[in-house]
């Protein structure tokens, strides 16, 4: 099947079912210029392990490492912009063919486009929090104290360390998740997957929930042969050309 009829099919699909999740990973951002983790040459853990330098551990036991070596790469992320791929899921949003959305994303760019619907299940980089007294702040108050080199960033009310709201390696999953988990398997009839390789746990186990599914994805995954239609295309083009089809352009 080439490429046009994949996307043919897969618009039909979306016709056809009436509760369609959406669930994205970093590909769908990488055209907005935020690199994704695992494309050969350019994902971020292959010049950088996460684990060394953005894990709770680090930020806990020496956060100077974590604000001068991890952080700056959350500080490039919050000013990215949306890219087609963003706005067509927004889109199919307000035209009712999604009824929500899961990322993986730390980027906000799905809400930037204007989903409403998002579970952000790692995480955002609107705010971050006090670690003594959980007072919010906005993220861009620990980025200015990095770059004026407060490190460790802090609370103006109790002086303790100030952390980003995003999921790092050792947090616990929100608890919001756990009722997601129930809510896709009791609800969801075909999940379009954008972007993931899937191998992130435990939102990599979401699309086991659902007996229907579609990937658009460079990489491959160990769920294609689950999938109804697999798109290895540039992922801004592929849902723009979708998004054609069903509106038909």
């Amino acid at each position: 099947m080439n490429y046009t009829d994949q996307v043919e099919q897969l618009a039909e699909l979306i016709k056809k079912y009436n509760n369609i999740y959406a669930l994205t990973g970093a590909g769908i951002s990488t055209d907005s210029g935020v690199p994704d983790f695992r494309s050969p040459g350019t994902g971020l853990w292959e010049k950088v392990d996460p684990i060394a330098v953005s894990s709770v551990d680090v930020l806990y036991n020496n956060p100077r490492l974590f604000y001068e070596s991890g952080f700056s790469r959350f500080a490039k992320i919050s000013n990215a912009k949306p890219n087609n791929g963003h706005r067509v899921l927004a889109e199919l949003e307000d035209q009712g063919y999604l009824k929500g959305l899961i990322t993986q994303n730390i980027d906000g760019l799905h809400v930037k486009a204007g989903s409403k619907n998002v579970w952000e299940v790692h995480g955002h980089l609107r705010t971050g929090y006090c670690l003594g007294c959980k007072k919010k702040y906005p993220f861009e108050e620990l980025v200015q104290q990095v770059e004026l080199k407060r490190i460790p960033p802090v609370c103006y009310s109790c002086h303790s360390m100030l952390r980003p709201d995003v999921v790092l390696f050792g947090d616990p999953m929100p608890l919001f998740f756990f009722e997601l988990q129930h809510k896709i398997q009791m609800e969801c009839d075909f999940m379009l997957v954008v972007g993931s390789s899937l191998v992130v746990y435990p939102v990599a186990d979401l699309p086991r929930l659902v007996k229907r599914m579609a990937i658009i994805n460079y990489q491959p995954t160990d769920y294609d042969h689950k999938s109804e239609i697999v798109i290895r295309e540039n992922i801004s083009k592929a849902l723009s050309d979708l998004q054609q089809i069903i509106n038909g352009a």
